[in-house]
């Protein structure tokens, strides 16, 4: 196993310690008197090229977002070109600029199928696939404890249309290991860091439809079995990318969150946007539909179970994945985030202020 670069790690704490950063926790929250948050923290994905290279861009997130995810920099085939390598710059420069500008930090992800290297397809054995898995999360997660608080540990385990929470994403640790990469991987980032708080992260369990609802029984049955067989789960992560023109199951999801409750566990959004491909082109008709698309969402969460924290997958629609899947037919722009191509507010922004806290 490769060992972290000791120096490097201690000049990033160094860096967060004199930013009066290192004892902040993203998941921690304000108690109400019921053990719920009354406000959630707000925080955006990053992207490490358009932060290095976009003052504005960096300018906006210093002054808005309380807790920062790294958008790819922590994915495998960016900090495992080969299986001998790390490589952790992009990830050091978000934590180092995170931590001169006071803001926490989220880690996205440990497991995930949609990101692998082609050298991990070589890995076919049992033995050899649980000493891979639990050795890469081993270094990730002890590089950036204390410093990374919250960890997408698995990431999108379940298949599309699940007929049981068997049908798991097929990749190389469900290949190897079967649904026991889950709890491996949990374990494994607890021992790397005991104090991080740790999320299973999964997207389609808000709408209406049957697809959705078998979603919702999959993950509560894995989240079920986490916390049954006592491994480190700590709060599910709703990704809530949300296509404005599909139905939020406002009864469907509140049931699903008091079933999370009950398992004493929190809840995070964590990668919200509203995809407006089939939205009508005018501009500010488009951006209310948006806003109202999130407010439904975001309330039907709040009234069950206030999430810890609320992220967007980015703060600006100049930088944005939805283009690449959801492109409009006239051509215009997608507006999916909360502030436009030139950092300006839009009415989505306005929505997230009311149900997170800016301090």
């Amino acid at each position: 196993m490769i060992q972290p670069c000791p120096t490097r790690r201690q000049m990033i704490a160094g860096g967060l310690v004199g930013a009066g950063l290192l004892a902040f926790d993203p998941s921690a929250h304000a108690a109400t008197g019921t053990g719920v948050p009354a406000r959630a923290s707000y925080g955006a994905a990053v992207r490490g090229d358009a932060l290095a290279n976009d003052p504005a861009y960096a300018e906006a997130l210093a002054a808005r977002c309380r807790v920062l995810v790294p958008e790819g920099g922590l994915k495998w085939p960016v900090i495992r070109p080969n299986r001998e390598t790390f490589d952790f710059g992009e990830a050091d420069r978000i934590a180092a600029f995170a931590g001169r500008r006071g803001i926490g930090l989220r880690g996205h992800t440990l497991a995930w199928y949609g990101g692998m290297p082609a050298w991990t397809d070589a890995i076919t054995s049992r033995a050899e696939a649980e000493r891979v898995l639990t050795d890469h999360i081993e270094t990730v997660v002890s590089r950036y404890a204390g410093l990374i608080t919250s960890w997408d540990v698995v990431n999108e385990p379940i298949s599309d249309d699940p007929s049981s929470p068997k049908n798991l994403r097929s990749f190389v640790w469900s290949r190897t290991l079967g649904a026991d990469y889950i709890p491996i991987a949990f374990r494994a980032a607890a021992a790397a860091d005991p104090t991080a708080r740790l999320v299973l992260n999964e997207y389609d369990v808000e709408f209406v439809g049957g697809r959705f609802a078998q979603k919702r029984d999959a993950l509560l049955r894995i989240a079920r079995d986490l916390v049954d067989s006592g491994a480190p789960l700590h709060a599910i992560g709703l990704q809530a990318h949300l296509p404005a023109d599909r139905s939020i199951d406002r009864d469907g999801l509140q049931g699903f969150l008091r079933e999370i409750r009950a398992m004493n566990l929190d809840v995070l959004v964590t990668e919200l946007d509203v995809i407006d491909a089939t939205l009508p082109s005018a501009v500010d008709a488009r951006d209310l539909r948006v806003a109202e698309t999130a407010r439904t969402f975001l309330s039907a969460v709040s009234e069950v179970l206030p999430p810890s924290a609320i992220l967007t997958w980015g703060i600006s629609d100049r930088y944005t994945w939805v283009p690449m899947y959801f492109t409009r037919t006239d051509g215009l722009p997608n507006r999916p985030l909360p502030l436009d191509a030139n950092m300006r507010p839009k009415p989505l922004m306005a929505v997230i202020e009311r149900f997170t806290r800016s301090a």
